[in-house]
């Protein structure tokens, strides 16, 4: 798979219509990625899709998925979503045992492998392991819900483990995950994110395709900025 550069906008089919999911996947096509929620109302107060509803979509969407499981046990989980084929799948460092491990396991099968960490994980904890990831998911709300606002007390460290990525030379994405909208999603890119997942601010817009082209633009002005 060709990877898309930076800034990539994924919107997150929480936030679609799921009786016609099909419709609302084509809406997206012009976005990076399609984020995929699974929760199992266990590591999170909310029940969401699981692996039959995800391989449907994995079959139907026109852009790759980019799985986040909220859920215990991903060391036993989550790589059944790779051999799905998710382009990406995103574990919680919270939930794994052993995470280095199982983030080699979803390379192994062909998935790109994220850890996302909740607002009170402190990101310290993944300074010396940053190169087993290809993606770190920066939660900017707590996990479980859609339509939260966003956090801006995360964006320290986020810009902390942004700098140490590139003072060890990483190539990891920066992912941030909860209340991005047109207000906030410069704020984010300011502080180093270059991959935003956005629901509310995409699926409920007038015209979703506009909405996904302005995000993307907004988070590209804030990267030049700095």
């Amino acid at each position: 798979m060709d990877l898309p550069r930076a800034p990539r906008i994924n919107p997150s089919i929480l936030a679609a219509d799921f009786v016609n999911m099909q419709r609302d996947l084509a809406k997206i096509a012009t976005a990076d990625f399609a984020h995929v929620d699974v929760m199992d109302n266990h590591f999170v107060p909310n029940l969401t899709f699981g692996p039959q509803m995800v391989e449907r979509i994995q079959a139907t969407s026109p852009i790759p998925l980019d799985v986040h499981l909220m859920i215990t046990d991903p060391d036993r989980w989550a790589p059944g979503y790779a051999e799905l084929g998710a382009a990406s799948v995103t574990f919680h460092l919270e939930a794994a045992t052993e995470p280095v491990a199982l983030a080699r396991r979803l390379r192994a099968i062909g998935a790109r492998a994220g850890v996302a960490i909740k607002p009170d994980t402190p990101g310290e904890s993944l300074y010396e392991v940053l190169d087993e990831f290809d993606q770190i998911l920066v939660m900017t709300v707590e996990p479980g819900f859609g339509g939260q606002g966003f956090m801006p007390e995360t964006m320290p460290k986020l810009r902390a483990l942004v700098d140490e990525a590139k003072r060890r030379g990483s190539n990891v994405w920066f992912q941030v995950d909860g209340g991005i909208a047109d207000s906030t999603i410069e704020i984010a890119a300011h502080a180093g994110a270059d991959t935003f997942v956005a629901g509310s601010a995409v699926y409920g817009a007038e015209d979703v395709e506009a909405a996904v082209m302005r995000l993307r633009h907004l988070a590209e002005t804030a990267s030049l900025k700095g």
